[in-house]
């Protein structure tokens, strides 16, 4: 059954690591603009449709679900989507490489630690050896982003401005920095909406719902909350920038192919959430070390499709050397985070 689980989170990392792919076949089309199309898709569509298929009761789960749960849920939902909003910009400007491995790295630091703050645990951290062992996982996910981080700036040194953009149009280490570590914070709120989410399950479950599926509805509440935050900005850049034509530009012979590349990464977005539910029921006793195998797989997949797109090509080898010792860290401190939480399990 552990297996299982590890598997479907396998799957999720690949889906979250992939879903900007097909962002980078969209033409003549702003960011604000591919962005929201693809928004409709992973936190509307999507999640309705699956959950509905899974969940025949859906309506009337929500219905009886505690109000101030499906609030929580959406209220997570909000602040996570600026995290999720603020992502997409850090593939902008440091691309898929670099941006995961930054905006990941805190958000596994900070998604494994919120929930106990919140809940009045931070004093086991401090006092139990699990705890203690989480922050230490904390840290070394810290020197994991630090390493990251110098391999940036060594490549910013080594190479010219246009050799740069050939890979990342609009590479800018610093500004990226900032919104990679903005958006690794704020989406850690995903891990916290999940747990606000839980009655929401349960009642699914109580209901007949196969336990497999016991967390679409949850994503429905949360995702609706993303979707917000998203909507709202895009729409803001759209008037801004004059760019809302980009939905109805005839002229563009691309338009078509934007729509329904737009609409397969946020679909591919979605799966991840999707693998991501299903396999928290399967890891039996395990289930805490959730989190932190999701980012794992996450940093690890999109990283290889950061080396497929060859996007550290032109820097020199010991810049190579050092983001993928950074890779190596930030995966290490996933693996002591989980560690710390199989130590709670056991009462340590």
């Amino acid at each position: 059954m552990v297996a299982l689980g590890v598997f479907l989170h396998a799957l999720g990392g690949f889906a979250a690591g992939s879903f900007y792919i097909p962002f980078k076949k969209v033409r003549d089309w702003a960011w604000e603009s591919y962005w929201l199309v693809g928004g409709f898709f992973s936190w509307i569509i999507v999640p309705l449709v699956v959950a509905w298929l899974t969940i025949p009761c859906l309506f009337s789960i929500l219905a009886e679900a505690p109000v101030r749960n499906i609030l929580l849920c959406y209220l997570f939902g909000l602040l996570w989507g600026i995290g999720g909003l603020t992502f997409g910009l850090s593939m902008r400007y440091l691309g898929m490489s670099l941006g995961y491995a930054i905006a990941l790295g805190f958000c596994a630091a900070f998604g494994t630690n919120i929930p106990p703050i919140f809940n009045g645990q931070f004093g086991d951290l401090i006092s139990l050896s699990s705890g203690q062992t989480t922050l230490a996982g904390v840290v070394v996910c810290l020197v994991g982003i630090g390493i990251c981080g110098w391999a940036g700036v060594s490549k910013e040194r080594e190479m010219p401005e246009e050799k740069k953009k050939e890979t990342i149009k609009e590479f800018n280490f610093v500004k990226g920095l900032w919104v990679a570590v903005f958006a690794g914070i704020m989406s850690a709120c995903m891990a916290f909406g999940i747990a606000a989410g839980k009655p929401i399950a349960q009642l699914a479950v109580d209901r007949g719902v196969h336990s497999l599926w016991q967390n679409s509805a949850v994503f429905v509440c949360i995702l609706a909350g993303g979707f917000t935050t998203n909507f709202l900005w895009c729409v803001f850049l759209n008037l801004k920038n004059r760019t809302g034509r980009n939905y109805l530009d005839s002229d563009n012979k691309s338009l078509a192919g934007n729509y329904i590349f737009s609409a397969l990464a946020g679909t591919t977005w979605y799966l991840q959430f999707m693998f991501y539910g299903m396999g928290t029921t399967r890891m039996g006793s395990y289930d805490f070390s959730s989190w932190t195998i999701h980012m794992a797989f996450i940093i690890v997949f999109s990283n290889i499709w950061g080396i497929i797109f060859q996007e550290w090509k032109g820097s020199g080898r010991r810049t190579h050397k050092v983001v993928f010792a950074g890779i190596v860290v930030l995966i290490l401190s996933t693996v002591v985070v989980g560690f710390g939480n199989y130590l709670a399990a056991l009462g340590k």
